[in-house]
This record gives structure tokens, C-alpha cells and sequence, in this order.
């Protein structure tokens, strides 16, 4: 039985400088707390 695929990226470089600097750093503007409000009262209006 063939064994399952287990997918993943992998950074290394700038990339994952940035990457490990966005994970450290998690501050928001107010235009992604918008966005996240926003989508938050659809959600709460239509839930699945």
C-alpha cells in the first residue's frame, strides 16, 4: 500500500528570515482588524 505524501515547504534565505520575523512580530493595521471584524459578523450572519 502506497504511503501518504506529506507536503511541505521549505524556506531558508531571506525567506525565512521574513518568516520568522512575521511569526515574532504580530501586530496588525487597521485596515487587516477591518478586514478580520468584517468577516467575523458574515461569518456570525451565514455560518456553515
Amino acid at each position: 500500500m502506497a504511503k501518504p505524501t506529506r507536503l511541505g515547504i521549505i524556506l531558508d534565505g531571506a525567506d525565512a528570515e521574513e518568516f520568522w520575523k512575521n511569526e515574532e512580530d504580530v501586530t496588525f493595521t487597521e485596515e487587516q482588524l477591518e478586514f478580520y471584524k468584517n468577516a467575523r459578523r458574515v461569518y456570525k450572519e451565514h455560518p456553515l
